[in-house]
């Protein structure tokens, strides 16, 4: 087995069953069965390395697996739903992330050699194989966890040779055109900013085209093509997961949380959610607190 996998779950393996921050900047990690409703949610932009177990990511209409042998690269805010299982041999899933700050990224192109271009980005999320020199990264950037006087001058710099790494990578791309303001991707990242401010409102594809400067037809295509889901499939996604908070939390009954997240038929929301979350609102939120009252 490679050397710095092995350090990377020795590292690792103080987290909780649950996102466990590092106390480093943007670096988290996480261990053990997760609740399963905690894996569907709205996902930042993330680079994400599977140190034990695998890992199932369903986005839209397409589901992604990735290992230890692989990392995941999301470069928009997506919602999705994860689904974790533990190693063939027994030991607990462990994983650790690095939420990407597009503003880290232009900062590193702009300081890069010169790099083969990669194609320009389509979708906003792929998985592709480690390297060791994207494990070494993640092992230097994981010891300050131990030295952390050592993190406001060593964290940034680590951090940008993880996001170098992947730069280098065959989904680089994904990367580099979030950064780069023209991009398709670039603008289905600020139309996606604004669903996600307004998700309850109405909302018009004709409006986020013209945000975008692109035709309905265009932006469609290329919103489609990056997050694997329509627009309008977008917004009822995030709708139905603050719906599903909502319910959890306790805060209104079935007709009143459809309302508040901009549902006007509170029969078309429990159509909706039961079709996306496998059991109607009430029936859904009572297991979740029942799971989460076995766990404390």
């Amino acid at each position: 087995m490679d050397n710095r996998l092995v350090e990377l779950r020795a590292l690792a393996s103080g987290a909780g069953k649950t996102r466990t921050e590092t106390g480093i900047p943007r670096v988290a990690m996480v261990q053990g069965k997760v609740p399963e409703h905690e894996l569907a949610a709205v996902y930042d932009p993330m680079v994400n390395l599977i140190l034990q177990g695998r890992k199932l990511m369903t986005i839209g209409d397409r589901t992604l697996e990735y290992d230890p042998a692989s990392y995941f690269v999301m470069s928009i805010d997506l919602p999705a739903v994860g689904a974790i299982h533990a190693a063939e041999t027994g030991e607990a899933y462990l994983a650790v992330s690095l939420t990407i700050d597009p503003s880290v990224v232009a900062d590193v192109l702009a300081c890069a050699p010169p790099m083969t271009a990669p194609p320009v980005a389509t979708h906003a999320f792929s998985v592709a194989s480690v390297t060791p020199e994207l494990l070494d990264a993640f092992v230097r950037m994981l010891r300050l966890m131990h030295a952390p006087s050592d993190i406001p001058v060593l964290a940034p710099a680590y951090e940008r040779e993880i996001l170098y790494r992947v730069l280098q990578g065959p989904h680089g791309g994904m990367l580099r055109d979030i950064a780069m303001p023209d991009t398709a991707l670039s603008r289905m990242r600020q139309a996606i900013q604004w669903i996600r401010a307004n998700f309850r409102g109405p909302m018009r594809v004709e409006t986020l085209a013209e945000m975008a400067a692109m035709s309905a037809s265009a932006f469609h295509r290329h919103f489609k093509a990056a997050t694997a889901m329509s627009p309008l499939q977008f917004q009822k996604r995030i709708r139905l997961l603050q719906a599903r908070t909502l319910l959890i939390a306790g805060a209104g009954s079935t007709a009143a949380v459809a309302f508040e997240v901009g549902y006007e038929s509170a029969s078309q929301f429990s159509r909706e959610y039961a079709r996306f979350f496998g059991l109607p609102p009430t029936r859904d939120a009572l297991k979740v607190q029942g799971d989460l009252g076995r766990l404390t």
